[in-house]
């Protein structure tokens, strides 16, 4: 079945300094049209880093 597109988009946040995807989360695409950049923990650095927003596979 295909999926029907929304507003609300799944995205996954990937490090900046290991390239791994640690988060997934929701975005609304009309409230926020750019890409979302956070300050999250990296479990593997073992600090926080910045996590920019990728695509979900």
């Amino acid at each position: 079945m295909a999926s029907k597109k929304t507003a609300i988009e799944l995205i996954a946040l990937q490090c900046t300094e290991c390239k791994r995807k640690n988060y997934t989360t929701k975005k609304n695409r009309r409230n926020t049209q750019e890409k979302l950049e956070l300050k999250k923990y990296c479990p593997f650095d073992r600090k926080h880093t910045l996590h920019k927003e990728t695509k979900v596979k």
